[in-house]
């Protein structure tokens, strides 16, 4: 069976040894090698960490080609069907057993399977919309959970590129990419650099941004998206949008609530909106 594998597999049996530096201490504060600046300033390794079969099958496939993967034996046999990809000739596999394994990342990984790969350029904004009909933007969302939920969201319910502006968290930790079941991989993303100018970008290009709000004299959502191309904005758990942010928009729109409550979890109105979307 290994015999198919285009992958390099090398036994590792000491979990001191350096070629696997970029698996180690994964929980640390300070020094995760998926953060890209350290305490202090310094810079890190941000690196792109794929945790679980699933997750790392969908790294292989996409723009952040892994050049090192680390797993138990049998995670091994259970990715061999794309273990033989083209793009992995060469990359290591480095097979280990479970404690030998926990021992490098610092913890159990019931999942029993990592890929790593460098962060390639980033996408640029432009060429992010050019065949989109809908988009998230997303403004202040800083919670890592939160944006893997969202894109994994937006995968499921047909989401086709995600635009990041206004201190927003890092989509590319570790936790974002887990949550996310590796989407945050897939949907294409960028980042504008003018917050929130460059929205104008998005009316250039015939979208209707929609900025999702709890207030009452907003309009109903399934008022606000029956434009050809929609851009879906986003806000902070708690604080929402800011109004400059609203301000820049061209409508404001509101999920309808009952038995008093407010708004929903802000990975979850998305949802709704997402999904109010693919109704049309």
């Amino acid at each position: 069976m290994n015999d198919t594998v285009t992958v390099e597999v090398v036994d590792i049996d000491d979990a001191d040894d350096p070629r696997v530096d970029d698996f180690r201490d994964l929980n640390s504060v300070d020094r995760r090698p998926d953060l890209p600046i350290l305490r202090g300033g310094r810079r890190g390794k941000g690196l792109v960490i794929a945790e679980g079969v699933l997750v790392v099958e969908r790294m292989i496939s996409s723009r952040f080609a892994p050049h090192a993967l680390l797993g138990v034996d049998k995670r091994f046999d259970e990715l061999v069907p794309v273990l033989s990809a083209d793009s992995l000739a060469g990359v290591p596999f480095y097979r280990t057993s479970a404690q030998v394994m926990a021992d490098i990342v610092g913890f159990h990984l019931n999942r029993g399977v990592l890929a790593v790969a460098r962060r390639p350029q980033p996408l640029d904004p432009a060429d992010v919309i050019t065949r989109a009909r809908t988009v998230a933007v997303l403004e202040g969302v800083n919670d890592h959970e939160n944006i893997g939920s969202i894109f994994r969201n937006a995968a499921g319910l047909g989401v086709d590129a995600v635009l990041f502006g206004g201190a927003t968290a890092d989509p590319l930790y570790r936790r974002s990419v887990r949550v996310s079941m590796g989407h945050v991989l897939k949907v294409p993303f960028a980042h504008v650099q003018t917050w929130p100018d460059d929205l104008s970008m998005l009316r250039d290009n015939d979208f209707r941004i929609v900025s999702l709000t709890p207030d009452p004299a907003a309009v109903p959502l399934a008022q606000a998206v029956d434009a050809e191309r929609v851009a879906f904005m986003v806000g902070a758990e708690g604080p929402g949008l800011t109004e400059r942010a609203m301000r820049a928009g061209d409508v404001r729109a509101r999920i309808p609530m009952s038995r008093g409550t407010d708004s929903l979890n802000v990975a979850t109105a998305a949802a709704v909106a997402f999904y109010e979307r693919t109704r049309l």
